[in-house]
């Protein structure tokens, strides 16, 4: 796979980053795959709640303050209607993107386990603990553990900021329809 990418992105992996994917083994890769879509839904939601959340906001406030008659059975659920549209807008991928970054640690761990069973196999092989023998092992361990856990915190920062913008612009478009009344 490192082969391929450089093939058609040379600039792209430096000889630092695939020193480091190499040494994290198989595990590092899928984490990468994995970090990837969580930080593109991540992006595409700050996107949405920064440009297109905002000119259907407008389309909805402006529907209701059209609307002669606020009271009736109708058009409260009309209303109701307007604030599911907009919390189920707000928060799409907001549960993948938190079950992704929960993932981040468990591959991590399944570096960890994957390297010691490199360090295992390689001293039952040797049949010695030659810590030379051990040292590939044990940093195929940590690399990806040490990856997942920094993904995760990073991902767990920005889920959490997600959710309060999106409960926040949803109380907001609450209060406004409210007001409009």
């Amino acid at each position: 796979m490192l082969a391929w990418l450089s093939t058609y992105f040379p600039n792209l992996l430096s000889s630092n980053l695939a020193e480091f994917m190499a040494g994290g083994g198989q595990v590092l890769w899928w984490l990468a795959a994995i970090v990837l879509l969580c930080w593109v839904l991540i992006i595409e939601r700050i996107l949405f709640l920064s440009f297109s959340y905002r000119d259907v906001k407008a389309t909805w406030i402006e529907d209701w303050k059209q609307r002669k008659e606020h009271d009736s059975w109708y058009a409260l659920a009309q209303k109701q209607g307007m604030l599911q549209q907009a919390h189920v807008m707000l928060t799409q991928h907001l549960d993948l993107i938190k079950a992704l970054v929960s993932l981040c640690p468990m591959l991590g761990l399944l570096g960890t386990v994957t390297g010691m069973i490199t360090v295992f196999d390689l001293m039952s092989i040797s049949g010695s603990s030659d810590p030379k023998l051990m040292a590939s092992g044990i940093s195929m361990a940590t690399l990806p553990t040490m990856a997942g856990m920094v993904a995760a915190l990073a991902g767990m920062f920005a889920h959490s900021r997600l959710v309060k913008v999106a409960t926040r612009k949803e109380m907001h478009l609450e209060q406004q329809l409210r007001s409009g009344e």
